[in-house]
């Protein structure tokens, strides 16, 4: 089967772990087991108090029928209204209390549902902060947020409709059986013929329902992925005519979802009227039987109408149970999703007694570093250099070198296979991930704005920020007076998609956010490539004065937008071919000085 969109997976037959998984869901459950025992018990009372109506409609059935045969043959003066009005009345207030019952069953079960639900949803966030980059590099956003939002709210659902449902009908099948067995025996028995029947139907539409429902909750998390792609990326898409394209994969996906999702509804609707049928089989058994007895006298009229409708009654039960299980297939299946989420790989747990940071000043070093995505195969070879306390470091080299690699390392989102790197003479794996990245200041290629006031956007690097400190940065950051013409200024609501500031200005507003954090370490990937010549000059000198006293690393293309830097890392297949500042490269005239030379001659031309 192939795959269906980047970090999509084919179409899965059935839970890997159906026992499992449920075993996994009552441990859940177990936590509120006070709460599950008034549910069993109000289950209990409501099944009881519901299961003898029929029986006591049957009583007054017989009174009317005695009373008419009586009044017939005369010996009765008719029929007693008043005894069969004391019965419909009793009736009704067993109905009310059953009523009662199951809503209070039901306003339990739904808390209890409700609290199982919050808690992985706060399980699922602190996972978010554990799980190490490269499963976010493996995994779709529409697949992730499908896992935890889609499979949770599907196990929220299901999880309170199955157990009412178990423990309601379960209950009120005993019930049942007890009160046919109470009016004659030998009806109870032949009724009884249809469970074996019953029981097949359920077996097979639930066995043949089970892997569809699995594969439509796989199939709705590949559609999300899909969905937040072509949406993400509208604007490329449109410019290489790629709307075909991506219609048609949304298409083959979509009918996959649909084929499946029909399947699984499809068989999961067959059970109510193949119950139906099997009833009205049971029915008929009881009809003819339970008119011999009648004439037999060995049961009252009113006795086969009560059994009747319990017969009717006893079917339904089976229905909604095997209902159930098309339910619980459902619940396993998304259940499972949401596990293999909160079971991902985290990152390797940080050390109890990690060393500190505050006294570090930023000398780097990188020791004989080698690294690889994939551990069979190593991208960064035997990779050293000494970086000094505020030197300013360039990494330069063609695309794919290695260039941002070596600064995910730096920050520890991935750890090296071999070597170390080491700030002040500590290894950064002696250090808490938390500690570590307090240090470092970084601007990406990519914006990100959250939706929020542009003052708060700027704050995010410092939440203690003062509006003065937030607005000194910004004059920083060349990006103050831009802000001060719009509409509401510092107080207008941004988010990563506003049109009204442009790609430039939202790359400004995350560099304010860095110099409002002011790190110990600086690191620029391609910082200024969104803005234009005269605004890169403006920025630079400001950065230039922000990486006064600081080690700062620059991941750049343009060759001319780092001649200043005390050391340039030149980098090619991950390893490190030449070292040094901009004249000595120059001087060498080798790899670097090639690419330098080979911008300026493509500007030239």
């Amino acid at each position: 089967m192939p795959k269906h969109g980047p970090g999509g997976r084919g179409g899965m037959e059935k839970a890997k772990d159906f026992k499992g998984t449920i075993k996994r869901i009552f441990k859940y459950m177990g936590t509120y087991k006070i709460s599950l025992f008034f549910v069993f018990i109000f289950s209990i009372g409501s099944a009881i108090f519901s299961i003898v109506g029929p029986k006591i409609l049957g009583r007054a059935t017989t009174e009317i029928f005695n009373g008419l045969v009586g009044k017939v043959m005369g010996t009765t003066a008719g029929i007693n209204f008043e005894k069969i009005a004391g019965i419909l009345l009793t009736l009704l207030g067993l109905y009310l209390i059953s009523m009662i019952f199951s809503y209070i069953q039901g306003f339990i079960m739904t808390g209890v549902g409700q609290k199982i639900t919050y808690t992985l949803r706060e399980q699922i966030s602190n996972k978010f902060h554990k799980l190490p980059l490269k499963y976010y590099e493996s995994q779709t956003t529409g697949e992730i947020l499908s896992r935890v939002t889609n499979d949770v709210d599907t196990v929220s659902q299901t999880l309170d409709q199955v157990t009412t449902q178990f423990l309601s009908q379960v209950t009120m099948m005993v019930g049942i059986l007890c009160m046919m067995l109470s009016i004659n025996v030998f009806m109870t028995l032949a009724s009884l013929v249809i469970i074996p029947i019953a029981l097949f139907f359920i077996m097979f539409v639930v066995g043949r329902s089970q892997k569809y429902f699995a594969r439509q909750q796989e199939y709705l998390g590949v559609l999300n992925g899909q969905i937040e792609e072509n949406y993400a990326g509208h604007e490329i898409v449109n410019v290489f005519n790629g709307k075909s394209r991506a219609f048609e994969k949304f298409s083959k996906t979509n009918d996959e979802l649909y084929d499946s999702a029909w399947k699984s509804q499809f068989l999961s609707g067959m059970m109510h009227p193949i119950m139906t049928f099997i009833g009205n089989l049971g029915y008929v058994l009881v009809s003819i039987l339970g008119g011999y007895l009648v004439i037999k006298n060995r049961i009252e009229v009113g006795d086969i109408l009560s059994f009747t409708q319990y017969v009717r009654n006893f079917t339904s039960p089976i229905a909604q149970i095997a209902q159930a299980m098309n339910m619980v297939q459902m619940l396993a299946a998304s259940a499972e999703r949401v596990f293999e989420f909160l079971d991902a790989e985290e990152e390797v747990p940080d050390k109890k007694e990690a060393a500190k940071t505050d006294a570090l000043i930023g000398n780097i070093d990188f020791e004989n570093v080698e690294f690889g995505y994939d551990k069979e195969k190593t991208i960064i070879h035997n990779f050293s250099a000494k970086i000094k306390q505020g030197q300013k470091v360039a990494i330069v080299g063609p695309t794919g070198a290695g260039k941002t690699t070596m600064v995910k390392l730096l920050m520890r989102f991935y750890d090296v296979n071999k070597g170390a790197i080491t700030i002040d003479g500590v290894n950064i794996k002696d250090f808490k991930r938390n500690d570590l990245r307090d240090m470092f200041g970084m601007v990406l290629q990519d914006t990100w704005l959250y939706s929020d006031t542009i003052r708060e956007n700027i704050r995010y690097g410092k939440l203690d920020a003062t509006d003065d400190e937030v607005e000194d940065v910004a004059i920083m950051a060349k990006i103050d007076h831009f802000i001060r013409t719009l509409p509401q200024g510092y107080d207008m609501v941004v988010n990563e998609e506003s049109d009204n500031i442009s790609e430039g200005q939202k790359q400004l507003l995350t560099i304010a956010r860095v110099i409002l954090n002011d790190p110990k370490i600086l690191i620029l990937d391609e910082a200024t490539s969104s803005v234009d010549t005269r605004m890169e000059i403006l920025i630079q000198k400001a950065m230039d004065k922000l990486m006064e006293g600081r080690t700062s690393f620059i991941i750049a293309h343009r060759l001319s937008t780092i001649r200043n830097a005390d050391l340039i890392l030149v980098m090619k297949d991950g390893d490190i071919v030449e070292q040094g500042n901009h004249k000595e490269l120059l001087k060498k005239n080798g790899f670097y000085a090639t690419l330098y030379n080979s911008q300026f001659e493509t500007v030239d031309s």
